[in-house]
């Protein structure tokens, strides 16, 4: 599969301002393999009251975005329902190494997915991913598990940041059909 679909390469930028000399704008596919394989991430949504709300989660990446899931009581989902703008942010190989790896943070909007056919489909990718502990049947437009039911939401990259760190640390935005 390829990593972008044909016609949705992204604009790439570098911010030499925060970058090391020399530095390249890293490619959206290094960003969508480093999205593959990472375990973790961190979404980011807004409280009805505008505070913050950061949480780690699980997340597959297909069909160009991310997706994840949750309860439909949890805060992250109530936050959600009310203001559907979100970022995801994870860190490939290197995690927290000052000297290694690459952070991608992808701002987008979550769109609560129902189509049985893409959630069995995902669900497959969570078990792929993740393993057998990560099993979700699919009814009535959810995932349900061991928690019980989770709604699953894919959030498509409106923009994205890379930041890579290494011999030189670099700054790559993509924008994606007119984000900033």
């Amino acid at each position: 599969m390829p990593a972008v679909e044909p016609g949705k390469e992204p604009a790439t930028d570098l911010a030499p301002d925060y970058s090391s000399e020399g530095a390249t704008a890293t490619g959206w596919s290094a960003a969508v393999g480093g999205m593959t394989e990472a375990d973790i991430f961190w979404l980011t949504t807004v409280r009805p009251d505008g505070r913050p709300h950061v949480t780690p989660l699980l997340a597959v990446w297909a069909d160009d975005a991310l997706h994840f899931c949750t309860g439909p009581g949890e805060r992250k989902a109530k936050n959600l329902a009310a203001n559907a703008h979100c970022v995801l942010t994870t860190s490939t190989a290197g995690g927290n190494d000052l000297h290694a790896g690459l952070d991608v943070v992808v701002e987008g909007e979550a769109v609560q997915l129902q189509d049985e056919a893409a959630l069995r489909r995902l669900a497959e990718l969570y078990v792929e991913k993740y393993g057998s502990d990560w099993h979700f049947d699919v009814r009535d437009g959810a995932f349900h598990g061991q928690g019980g039911r989770a709604l699953v939401f894919r959030v498509e990259p409106v923009t994205a940041f890379g930041f890579g760190r290494g011999e030189t640390y670099s700054q790559t935005r993509w924008r994606f059909d007119g984000g900033t």
